[in-house]
């Protein structure tokens, strides 16, 4: 079996066990053990026959076990009771937004409707809204969201999963003979959201060789195709990559034109005519013929008049014009970062020891780290009560003592924000913690003016800090509430609350367009892990790349502040 395929089975059947009801935490471990073996840049089986499993990020001894079993027999016996006992067509629809494990299990349970285009024909008969719970507004929203799934399987993949791949091939190809520079291009170097194909560009001399050692790398399946200049393979990790091989002299003109966007090219192309030239990825020519090379993207800007521009930036969103007046912002770096305000443990559903979150915010070079478990209201990931939570601050109090100084434990929780707007805690317990992060997580789908006022109603109580995750959504799996933006930043921006950029792939909350929004209106920014484990801390960078690309500069971003910085803030606040 091949990685992807190993890979989706465990996603399988994390997808069934959630179907189910079962523990989260059973459910993570599955889903933690296909993200290791989706981002594994080698082929599994290789790695099977060399008995190194656990080796793999996520993979235990039981799941060992079961990969072994795959390899040796290509069934998993367990995986196979699951799909007897639950119908494996409920796989899809869990995955259509605004289902979720209980709604899937009652239309199954229910109504009979195992696959997507069962309740595609019953949302559009009207039979949806039938059951408790459910309405017109409801099952329509679902249609919205069935069409939403068939726009996104037309081939685009999370940031998380095209980063690491394309970092491993570019230091591959960092490494052979000959080649001078070596980049990702296309959205995955503008940081979007999502990536469609890998597009590399190496600057080498000697293309047939860069292309050959390529063609040949372990990550590689299958070779789609070798030209002069260019390949294209498919990857073990189930995406496709293309890999270009220009002259060092003409490296910068094909990387800006290979990275993009459209939109931003044609720009420069026009800005190019205006000055008697034509842009191509070649290189520049004036009107009689005579080339301009540019090595560098530096050169590429400079002969339009321009500085440089971070491909961040690439989207012909005023960019050019900034550039030309000198106004682009300084933008955040993943290296200002110096605190995190959103981390979970084992009190709830994160699978770490306070302790052992903590020494990993201090192994990644934090300054000071905020705890925030889930609170009671959030019953399915085991929140916090009140009790709980003092047991917890006396816990912390503990580690911060075995810490010392060097890395401040700050005491706080994410509270759910209740249907009703209200907190989950009473007034007093939240004014005992550090931090309070208000967070929704349930009824995303209520009326645009219910939920708004639901977020606002949080945002002007006085003890509340930060809101996490502020739209809900989930990056290809679920649209984001409908909330009436503009109000909901303007509240932030006259109570002083941060909002949150969740830097986790998956989620991506704020988006940059709200993020260059929210900063316009005066709002501050916190770029949080949402750390469920001490590897997510790495996950920072993602959130940078979305302030990134919302044009927030680092006075923006409240986390690049030190700790005493922070306790004044929060102090002022209180």
């Amino acid at each position: 079996m091949r990685n992807r395929e190993v890979a989706q089975v465990f996603d399988d059947i994390a997808d069934l066990l959630e179907i189910k009801g079962e523990m989260i935490y059973r459910i993570l471990s599955y889903r933690r053990a296909a993200e290791g073996i989706r981002s594994l840049g080698r082929d599994i089986r290789e790695v099977w026959k060399e008995h190194a499993l656990r080796e793999i990020s996520g993979v235990g001894e039981a799941i060992e076990a079961k990969i072994d079993e795959l390899m040796r027999t290509k069934k998993l016996e367990f995986f196979e009771g699951l799909r007897k006992e639950i119908p494996a067509g409920l796989i899809d629809v869990l995955h259509v937004g605004d289902v979720g494990p209980k709604r899937a299990a009652r239309f199954w349970r229910e109504l009979d409707i195992t696959t997507v285009p069962a309740l595609e024909k019953a949302a559009r008969g009207g039979r949806l809204r039938e059951l408790s719970g459910m309405g017109a507004k409801s099952e329509a929203r679902i249609l919205q969201n069935i069409e939403a799934m068939k726009r996104r399987e037309r081939g685009r993949i999370s940031i998380g999963v095209a980063l690491p791949i394309a970092e491993q091939l570019v230091a591959r190809l960092k490494q052979l003979p000959g080649v001078e520079a070596v980049e990702a291009a296309g959205s995955l170097r503008r940081w979007r959201e999502t990536v469609g194909d890998l597009d590399l560009l190496a600057a080498s001399d000697a293309p047939g060789e860069v292309l050959q050692a390529f063609t040949s790398f372990p990550e590689v399946e299958r070779v789609l195709g070798r030209g002069e200049t260019k390949a294209s393979v498919d990857l073990h990790s189930g995406l496709k990559a293309q890999l270009w091989v220009h002259p060092p002299a003409r490296f910068g003109t094909a990387l800006q034109y290979a990275t993009g966007s459209q939109a931003h090219n044609v720009h420069l192309r026009e800005l190019a005519q205006n000055r008697g030239l034509s842009l191509s990825e070649h290189g520049f020519k004036d009107s009689v013929g005579r080339e301009i090379l540019c090595p560098d993207e530096v050169k590429v800007y400079a002969t339009l008049g321009l500085p440089w521009i971070p491909p961040e930036l690439r989207e012909d969103r005023d960019e050019i014009a900034a550039a030309a007046a000198g106004r682009l912002p300084r933008l955040v770096e993943e290296s200002q970062i110096r605190g995190e305000f959103h981390a979970h443990t084992q009190w709830t559903d994160g699978a770490s020891t306070l302790q052992e979150m903590a020494e990993a915010a201090r192994q990644a070079g934090l300054e000071y780290l905020v705890i925030t478990d889930h609170t009671q209201g959030l019953g399915m990931v085991n929140g916090l009560t009140p009790e709980r939570l003092r047991e917890q601050r006396r816990e912390l109090d503990q580690v911060q003592a075995r810490l010392g100084d060097s890395l401040r434990l700050l005491h706080g929780a994410e509270v759910e924000i209740l249907a009703d707007g209200s907190l989950d805690f009473d007034d007093r317990t939240l004014a005992s913690l550090d931090l309070v992060a208000a967070s929704i997580h349930t009824s995303l789908r209520q009326p645009r003016e219910k939920i708004t006022a639901r977020l606002l109603a949080a945002i002007r109580n006085p003890h509340v800090d930060m809101i996490g995750h502020p739209t809900g959504r989930l990056v290809l799996g679920r649209e984001a509430a409908d909330l009436e933006v503009g109000p909901i930043l303007e509240a932030a921006a006259d109570h002083g609350v941060a909002l949150e950029i969740n830097a986790h792939p998956e989620r991506l909350d704020l988006k940059d367009v709200h993020a260059r929004q929210a900063w316009a209106t005066g709002c501050l920014l916190a770029i949080n892990c949402d750390a469920h484990k001490p590897e997510d801390f790495a996950l920072r960078r993602y959130g940078v790349g979305v302030a990134r690309r919302g044009w927030l500069p680092a006075e923006a971003v409240l986390n690049t502040r030190g700790v005493d910085q922070i306790l004044t803030w929060l102090h002022g606040r209180g």
